[in-house]
């Protein structure tokens, strides 16, 4: 596996970093890959100011992981474990360099339903689920929909969606609903 260390902090204005916690400053790479849309530091921060009381030894799935920002965030911010879930050739690469020297980080390269029907047959529930697929391809409510049927979320659990369109079909308590210029927040409580 060949990987490429840049030196860029910022590129077009996005801050590809950790910005609390235990890994707060750390660097992180895959801004710049095609078809990657990096999760901006004030939806993060808006997104763990609201679940911070959460966040502490729970057990978080980041689905579409791309570059692993914000599992890398909810780990430095206490979480117990993450499972990070990429199917994307190049930004997979970049997960794994993200994520080497964080602990308690899990990282799978399958497709998100593949990855979800592995976590239902290993009995793995979440307490955070973040979904962030790529938009306009029905990706987000296809993951709910599988998350509810199959109890993939701990009760008092949370999943937290990050959208531009497509609204999710959730059925389970909105608790938070925030708009960041074209993106979009959703925070739901089982």
């Amino acid at each position: 596996m060949t990987l490429y260390k840049t030196n860029y902090i910022i590129f077009l204005g996005v801050d590809m970093r950790i910005i609390s916690g235990k890994y707060k400053g750390k660097y992180i790479e895959g801004f710049d890959i095609d078809g990657t849309r990096p999760t901006k530091d004030r939806v993060k921060e808006s997104v763990f100011g609201s679940i911070q009381n959460k966040v502490k030894n729970s057990i978080f799935l980041d689905l579409f992981a791309g570059s692993g920002s914000v599992g890398i965030e909810a780990l430095s911010n206490g979480a117990s474990k993450c499972y990070f879930v990429e199917n994307g050739s190049i930004i997979f690469k970049t997960l794994v360099h993200n994520t080497t020297d964080i602990d308690c980080s899990y990282v799978v390269r399958d497709d998100y339903l593949d990855a979800l029907k592995n976590f239902k047959n290993k009995d793995i529930q979440f307490d955070i689920i973040y979904i962030d697929p790529p938009y306009h391809l029905g990706l987000m409510n296809n993951s709910i929909k599988y998350i509810e049927a199959n109890s993939l979320l701990s009760d008092g659990g949370i999943i937290i969606c990050e959208y531009e369109e497509e609204n999710p079909i959730c059925n389970y308590n909105l608790i938070k609903n925030k708009k960041f210029g074209k993106t979009n927040i959703a925070i739901y409580q089982k």
